[in-house]
């Protein structure tokens, strides 16, 4: 029996590119370094967290046998970016690929002061600015900067990092504790809704923006991420999803390869909702 030729599938391989990350030293932050830099993409990794940023690199370093580029960077602060763009190009390094991905994430703990400023009739609107500042202005002012440079190259991607929460309400019976009064249960904030929101609507506008300079923008969802959370909280949330169980962190790897090569040169302006199937239901 003959046999076939080896196959080398090239449209995943992302060598010569420039990806730069933002939120680098949290949660997906390393798990997209390495994505990337299996690919054969020269990674950026930024976050304003020096200190967890060094030692997220050295993560990926020991994991991949490469070694990210680092840098401090303030994703709400307009002139902290076009700082590092333009150290960057002093280095000929140009951003092909943007992942927003900086966050502050409010968890849901149990604290009574803390659920109070969390619950609707009580928000807390400066942590709100807090939390739109990174999560949503942030992707906006990196956006500009980046993804100006890459419609002057006439290629690049944008990826920025949303929630299941973008496309569905949080399910408060998640957060419930018993023998605690209605006023005082502990909720998700109406800040994380309206700012994965927000990004879904970013994503769509930078999409058509750019589009004739073949600068694409799409946008990843992930559902409830596996870190540690209690097990009353992990038995409720798996009961919503029909895979039965929260993701690991490992497993989103693949959807940003991708996303960030020219295996999915045609998608632009989607929201790619990866969440074992919970928003299904």
């Amino acid at each position: 029996m003959k046999k076939s030729k080896a196959f080398s599938n090239t449209t995943f391989d992302l060598s010569g590119k420039i990806a730069l990350i933002t939120g680098a030293a949290g949660l997906l932050g390393k798990e997209h370094s390495i994505a990337l830099i299996e690919s054969g993409a020269k990674v950026i990794m930024t976050d304003i967290n020096q200190v967890k940023l060094i030692k997220t690199a050295k993560q990926v370093e020991n994991l991949t046998g490469f070694k990210p580029l680092i840098e401090k960077m303030d994703v709400t602060n307009y002139k902290s970016i076009k700082k590092l763009n333009k150290k960057l190009k002093k280095q000929n390094l140009f951003v092909t690929i943007l992942i927003n991905n900086a966050a502050l994430n409010p968890k849901v703990v149990s604290n009574k002061n803390k659920n109070l400023l969390n619950r609707l009739e009580n928000f807390d609107i400066d942590l709100f600015k807090k939390e739109y500042e990174i999560g949503l202005l942030g992707y906006l002012l990196c956006s500009i900067e980046f993804g100006n440079e890459m419609s002057k190259k006439k290629g690049g991607v944008i990826i920025n990092i949303a929630s299941d929460l973008s496309v569905i309400s949080p399910d408060q019976r998640l957060y419930r504790k018993s023998k605690t009064k209605e006023s005082q249960q502990p909720v998700k904030p109406i800040s994380y809704s309206i700012i994965k929101s927000g990004i879904i609507g970013l994503t769509k506008y930078l999409s058509t923006y750019w589009a004739k300079e073949n600068v694409r923008s799409n946008a990843l969802s992930p559902g409830g991420i596996y870190d540690r959370h209690e097990k009353e909280f992990v038995k409720k949330l798996t009961n919503l999803i029909p895979l039965g169980r929260m993701a690991e962190k490992k497993e989103y790897r693949g959807a940003i390869q991708f996303l960030c090569s020219d295996a999915s040169k045609y998608l632009n302006g989607q929201n790619i909702i990866i969440d074992g199937g919970r928003s299904v239901w």
